[in-house]
């Protein structure tokens, strides 16, 4: 009987487990040597995360409405390792149709200014706080933050940017908990969770409003030197 429970036990570690026996074998459960429970603690949570991972987690997402209304979800994009990170509030319609975030209007316009900082797109990485639109590009709702807020986190966590630039009052609020106005928290530096945090106008803002491309410009600059980096001379328009 002893030597077949070890059968039986090294065919079930081995993946074999549809085992013709009689049907009165009962076979007691052998206890790990005490040893070895010692040795082996549960792996904790959150072991082995990527933003691969994530990304398929928020394509099977289901935990608020909006996965009855989108095109396709919109995780992220951008390097890995990304020294600055962007944050905006949610995708538009166009983000929706692509699956990218900020590939409309007003991505083009943070093309611009991600190129005046002196990068490269693909040298950042570029978020929403929701990662599905809410129809008609309405303001996202709070029980809508809250299923897709620990997204986010887990992405700032797993690239660790050096500065994080949170694109208007959306981001800014949901990721400092704050009711404050982007005027008043703009021009200095904040913190989440140890990373240097800049505030600055959403792209989409600026292109209702033109006039303060300026001062967006001049919250780049900002947050460049915050992290020791000499910004370059604005470029002409």
């Amino acid at each position: 009987m002893k030597a077949l429970r070890s059968w039986v036990e090294d065919a079930r570690a081995f993946g074999v487990e549809d085992l013709l026996l009689p049907s009165k074998l009962e076979l007691e459960p052998v206890a790990e040597p005490p040893s070895l429970q010692a040795d082996t603690p549960p792996v904790p949570r959150g072991t082995g995360d990527s933003l691969d991972r994530i990304a398929e987690e928020i394509g099977a997402c289901t935990r608020c409405p909006l996965a009855e209304t989108r095109t396709r979800v919109v995780p992220g994009q951008g390097q890995p390792a990304a020294r600055i990170m962007f944050v905006g509030e949610a995708p538009g319609a166009d983000e929706d149709r692509q699956g990218l975030a900020f590939v409309g209007r007003a991505g083009q316009l943070l093309t611009k200014m991600i190129a005046a900082m002196g990068f490269e797109r693909e040298e950042v990485f570029i978020a929403n706080v929701l990662k599905c639109r809410p129809p008609g590009n309405r303001d996202p709702r709070p029980e809508e933050v809250a299923c897709c807020l620990p997204f986010l986190k887990r992405q700032i966590a797993l690239i660790a940017p050096e500065v994080i630039i949170a694109l208007g009052g959306h981001a800014m609020k949901n990721l400092l908990q704050t009711e404050a106005s982007v005027g008043r928290m703009r021009g200095r530096a904040h913190e989440y969770e140890g990373t240097p945090l800049v505030v600055t106008y959403h792209p989409a803002f600026l292109l209702r409003s033109p006039n303060m491309k300026r001062v967006a410009w001049e919250d780049l600059q900002f947050a460049l030197r915050t992290v020791g980096l000499e910004p370059p001379a604005r470029p002409a328009g």
